[in-house]
């Protein structure tokens, strides 16, 4: 039997034992016995066995020479590597020291949460997460735009005996079980924080000995929350009073945990969002106490220093990246004409580059529209080390198998860097290096030793110690009669990985035939998919899951204001039948 850990981008970042060609869960730890369906099913997916080129299939050798051939012949400046999360381990970086170090241009944003650290930087100074376990000694959970029995499900059994408050536009497994479920309007949660901290306020429940040690600025901030207007927001984000005086009944003198998902923060003005939640958080008195606080994702590399060299490399957008002014574009653990936003012009611009090379596990999108294609190995194949954005744990991805098949990053870095004569360091020193951050909990799992159990506890990382209130805001909600367009995460698939939906789910109530095929459309793009009726959908919601084939076709390749971030739920979309 021997010991790794799970690879994947989500929360949980399990512990794996690995034994006779299958894998299980680690029975302690925060693992806590059960693997996710994507690590139950893991050996069942497809995988690339066999480079190819132009369609036709080689062998590891040629595919790494016309890789050196393509490299040898493109202008540095030509060349690009877009690489995303794929896989979470910390050596895929390897790879990006190569490129940098050629002096191609690498990328910088994000599809997923950089609004929402954006936000949290500007109010604490930092983006620290609060840990699992500083969560099981909550005595109320807010669960906000988050759905744990999907993203997280290891943080459900701690919250069982606990008061659940749910916001979401969706009724989600978890809103089931919640003591308080708010079916708020997308994009109303800005709104609903800025009354909560009002009326928190008014009612004289704010933390006096909190906003007196850190938050000098409170009174402008609260200023700023009497600008709502509360009968005509209310209505507007579908919100009661009773909602707002239950929330803070509910949370009175208690222990809170506020557990905020991504789906808030995916607008142009997701920072905002945040720092108005926060900004809740920091006046209810949440940061710096014992089972309490805002979690969200936090920085996984946060007291982690990466020893390869990418600094000085010039670097392009993730979201809205113009492939077309690359010969050479390298994808590795990424499907950027699947999970980029605006899918028609992301496929217009990635087909103008004269060399376009994949390098990943699974057939996707991107890998049918390469050129080259090099499979790269499972991580029972290769060594890495992880960390995680939920909690602190360090975890060792020992090589627990040989595979024929594929390479590994670092392997395919140390060819491309002895053949341009680049200075790499041996495998197990870069190991070395990150192991090197690790101490040994009293529970006996290696953690991140300059992690704090309970964050801010002496304050915040602004440059006065203080909490930083939002100032302004400038936004008004779309009234426009089309659809809000919701992108979750699916239960069975990552992304564009793994089994991936193909459905619109929609309220029973527009009269949608179970099945039925419908035009979705925005001003991007449209997408035919059939309807799968849904009364925990609202009525003026199209859900469509992340990675369903076309949906991005529907989003708009826009940054959000803060953090270099996509906004896939910014733009309305609207619907009609597909006749015959």
């Amino acid at each position: 039997m021997k010991q790794t850990a799970c690879p994947l981008d989500c929360y949980d970042a399990c512990e794996i034992v690995y034994d006779d060609d299958k894998i299980y869960a680690k029975k302690d730890g925060y693992t806590r016995g059960f693997l996710c369906p994507h690590m139950n099913h893991y050996k069942a997916q497809k995988f690339i066995r066999y480079p190819r080129y132009k369609g036709k299939d080689i062998s590891m050798e040629e595919a790494l020479e016309i890789l050196k051939n393509i490299i040898e012949t493109t202008p540095k400046e030509k060349i690009l590597h877009y690489r995303n999360s794929g896989n979470f381990g910390l050596m895929q970086e390897v790879t990006d020291h190569f490129f940098a170090s050629v002096g191609a241009t690498l990328t910088d944003g994000t599809l997923c949460d950089g609004a929402g650290e954006a936000g949290i930087i500007a109010g604490r100074g930092s983006n620290k997460n609060m840990p699992l376990s500083e969560i099981a000694k909550s005595d109320v959970v807010i669960i906000w735009g988050r759905n744990p029995h999907t993203t997280s499900s290891h943080l459900l059994p701690l919250l069982k005996g606990k008061t659940l408050i749910v916001i979401d536009p969706v009724k989600t497994d978890i809103a089931k079980m919640a003591d308080l479920y708010i079916q708020i309007k997308p994009h109303g949660d800005m709104f609903l924080a800025l009354l909560l901290t009002r009326f928190l306020h008014i009612e004289g429940s704010c933390d006096a000995k909190c906003l007196e040690n850190f938050g000098s600025e409170f009174e402008d901030f609260y200023e700023l929350t009497q600008t709502v207007r509360i009968k005509a927001i209310l209505e507007m984000i579908d919100v009661s009073l009773g909602d707002i005086g239950d929330i803070l009944y509910m949370i009175q003198n208690k222990k809170v945990a506020v557990v905020v998902g991504v789906g808030i923060q995916k607008y142009r003005d997701g920072a905002d969002v945040m720092r108005a939640i926060d900004a809740f958080a920091f006046s209810a008195g949440f940061f710096g106490k014992e089972g309490c606080g805002v979690a969200y994702l936090g920085n996984s590399k946060e007291g982690i220093d990466s020893p390869f060299a990418t600094e000085n490399a010039k670097k392009v957008s993730k979201v809205n990246t113009k492939f077309e002014d690359f010969e050479t574009v390298f994808v590795q653990g990424a499907n950027p004409l699947a999970q980029m936003p605006n899918s028609k012009r992301v496929k217009e611009s990635f087909s103008k580059a004269a060399n376009k090379i994949y390098f990943g596990l699974f057939e996707n999108e991107t890998s049918e529209a390469a050129d080259l294609i090099i499979p790269a190995k499972t991580f029972l194949g290769k060594n890495d080390i992880r960390s995680s954005y939920s909690h602190h744990a360090l975890l060792d991805m020992p090589k627990v198998r040989d595979e024929e098949n594929g390479i590994s990053e670092y392997e395919l870095a140390r060819y491309l860097c002895d053949e341009f004569d680049i200075e790499l360091e041996d495998e197990e020193s870069y190991l070395k290096h990150f192991r090197q951050y690790a101490v040994m909990n009293i529970e006996g799992i290696k953690e991140v030793e300059s992690r704090e159990s309970i964050p801010y506890k002496e304050g915040f990382d602004t440059d006065d110690g203080e909490f930083c209130f939002l100032e302004e805001y400038d936004f008004e909600m779309d009234m426009e009669e089309d659809f809000f367009l919701i992108t979750p995460k699916a239960r069975t698939s990552l992304n564009s990985q793994f089994k991936r939906a193909c459905c619109a789910y929609l309220h029973p109530s527009l009269g949608l035939a179970e099945g039925e095929k419908i035009e979705i459309s925005s001003e991007t793009g449209s997408v035919v998919l059939p309807v799968k009726n849904s009364e925990d959908v609202r009525d003026d919601c199209v859900l469509i899951y992340s990675g369903t084939p076309g949906v991005n076709n529907l989003t708009c390749d826009l940054h959000s204001y803060e953090g270099k971030s996509a906004v896939f739920q910014e733009k309305k979309v609207k619907i009609k039948r597909v006749e015959g």
